[in-house]
């Protein structure tokens, strides 16, 4: 498949401190791709360089956000929980590529709002404030941001943590619509390759500030097999 995202010995670094190194990884066009690995080991980083969002020190990162921004849910700690405007107002905010921050959505891009907020059964909060929302249907709101931009690629860092298994089962669903039907391109930190696995025939693992796009079943025996060699624990 023709790659969307490249990756070219891309290395980035903390202060002194090296996180990513010499990084090469061509990402396919209309994929759902986990990005896999422990705590620390670089998931966020990546997804945040791929976004433009930190800088590289080595290396280069080609994307098509020039033509058409991304669609990026954040983790839900970075959002004042007491912004003091509606789940709805923040789900427009999507549409900030198309309209700038004064022009309010016409109708098409209001019907295109009612059926997100529809699909994630959202419809019945859009008027509250983000505070009065549940940890679940925050996570949900910034969801439902990124759906608005309708844009080419989406970016999820942790988007389920906050969700129950019902709601997890439900947005994950969104995301297999979302490549399956529109041909979109769907990345996301994701926290374990059990999980991972039954999303995806491929993930981004990382670890040792190394990425890979591997098959699920390789990772997966290659887990297995480090579980089962010395000192590769229980």
């Amino acid at each position: 498949m023709t790659p969307i995202i490249l990756c070219e010995s891309v290395c980035v670094a903390y202060g002194r401190q090296e996180v990513l190194h010499a990084v090469d990884l061509a990402i396919p066009r209309g994929i759902l791709l986990p990005f896999v690995g422990a705590n620390g080991s670089g998931k966020t980083t990546l997804l945040r360089a791929i976004l433009g969002l930190i800088p590289v020190r080595h290396g280069r990162i080609v994307t098509p956000f020039h033509r058409k921004p991304p669609g990026y849910v954040p983790q839900q700690r970075v959002i004042d929980p007491f912004y003091p405007v509606s789940a709805r107002r923040i789900i427009e905010m999507g549409l900030y590529p198309a309209n700038g921050w004064w022009r309010r959505p016409d109708a098409a891009q209001g019907g295109r709002i009612d059926a997100i907020l529809d699909r994630l059964g959202l419809s019945g909060h859009q008027h509250k404030t983000f505070a009065e929302l549940s940890g679940g249907m925050r996570q949900k709101t910034l969801l439902a941001r990124a759906l608005a931009t309708d844009a080419e690629v989406y970016i999820m860092d942790e988007p389920t943590s906050e969700l129950d298994e019902r709601s997890e089962a439900e947005v994950l669903g969104e995301f297999r619509r979302l490549v399956h039907e529109e041909g979109r391109t769907v990345l996301m930190a994701y926290h374990g390759l059990d999980h991972a696995a039954g999303l995806s025939e491929r993930i981004c693992r990382i670890a040792r500030g190394r990425a890979e796009i591997v098959d699920t079943a390789t990772a997966r025996a290659d887990a297995g097999e480090a579980r089962r060699s010395p000192g590769g624990g229980s």
